[in-house]
């Protein structure tokens, strides 16, 4: 059976929180959010995942110290991040090593921890259709592109927002990502795109959150609250 690998990357801090722990081992609901999102991988429908993890090399033992203390036990791999995400994405990337029996490789943020195994399978499902997917959703507030001191309304009805997971081809991921790296790689469709492969859009999920400040980490304990 073919396999797909999950790359989870997980690089933040607490700043916005004013926290002292890195944001993706803030509790949610009585475990650390990283923790969430690596089982919301390890419980799926789509056959066999294997799980990397990409973290700053100063907090991979304090990691270790959490799922010992928690018995965690959703197996992964631990991969050093790097100074940017692609950088991160890049390193667990060159670690995956045999691709003979992998099909997808997925991308995911560490602080999205409530990624249905639905939105998981729809944009698996589109990537080995396609070659490379990424779920987005409408925008809810209106827009304005600002240039210099003036600005000017955007049609938000042209526009989404990009989620993850992003979920390409192995091969292709792979041959992406020897791309010299550019400031401007915002996501991993980003760098598929530049490389010359265009990717799917397929329905995003809005209780996919990013954990970014203590708002989104209030609302995911809730919609997590409502969903148990």
């Amino acid at each position: 059976m073919m396999k797909t690998i999950a790359i989870i990357v997980a690089g933040g801090s607490g700043t916005r929180f004013g926290a002292q722990l890195p944001k993706q081992f803030l509790e949610l609901g009585g475990k650390p959010i990283l923790m969430r999102t690596i089982e919301a991988f390890g419980e799926n429908r789509d056959g066999s995942f294997d799980v990397i993890v990409t973290l700053p090399a100063d907090q991979m033992d304090l990691w270790r110290t959490m799922c010992e203390r928690q018995g965690f036990a959703v197996p992964h791999r631990v991969v050093a991040g790097g100074e940017t995400r692609w950088h991160s994405v890049k390193n667990a990337l060159d670690s995956i090593g045999d691709l003979t029996d992998v099909d997808v490789v997925a991308v995911h943020d560490g602080v999205r921890p409530l990624a249905t195994a639905g939105l998981i399978h729809r944009v698996l499902e589109a990537a080995r259709r396609d070659g490379a997917a990424i779920p987005v959703v409408p925008l809810n507030n209106s827009v304005r592109q600002v240039t210099g001191d003036a600005s000017h309304a955007l049609d938000r009805s042209s526009l989404r927002a990009v989620q993850t997971p992003q979920a390409f081809d192995a091969h292709l991921l792979i041959e992406a990502y020897r791309q010299p790296f550019d400031p401007t790689f915002t996501d991993d469709a980003s760098v598929v795109e530049r490389y010359g492969h265009s990717v799917t859009l397929v329905e995003g999920d809005p209780q996919n959150l990013k954990i970014t400040r203590p708002m989104d980490l209030a609302l995911a304990e809730y919609l997590l609250n409502t969903d148990a």
